[in-house]
């Protein structure tokens, strides 16, 4: 019964991450004349574990970073990307909301 829930969920993961891969930087997509810009870089930081990864096994043709950029729109859009990729700052939040909230309901229940 498990492995008809497993088999589906496995192949998507499988497609996903080939169709992610498909705009990863480092593939000399961008020039001089066209570079990525703050909507590429958010890309760019979002795919940046999957472009990792590749790049380990690609003996360095692809990069997590397109060197071929617009300068700093690049670089905040990849930040904004890696942040939303690794949760940002929302998880720190939940955890105190959420250890504040045991705190005070153990309290009340001496």
């Amino acid at each position: 019964m498990k492995m008809k829930r497993i088999i589906p969920l496995v192949v998507m993961l499988i497609v996903l991450t080939v169709v992610l891969a498909g705009c990863i930087p480092g593939d000399a997509r961008y020039t001089l004349d066209s570079p990525a810009g703050f909507w590429w870089g958010i890309w760019h930081g979002l795919v940046a574990w999957i472009s990792f990864f590749i790049g380990l096994f690609t003996s360095g043709e692809f990069t997590i970073y397109e060197t071929t950029n617009t300068g700093w729109p690049y670089n905040l859009g990849f930040l904004i990307g890696v942040g939303s990729s690794i949760g940002g700052c929302s998880g720190g939040l939940v955890r105190i909301n959420l250890f504040s909230r045991r705190k005070s309901s153990g309290d009340c229940c001496d």
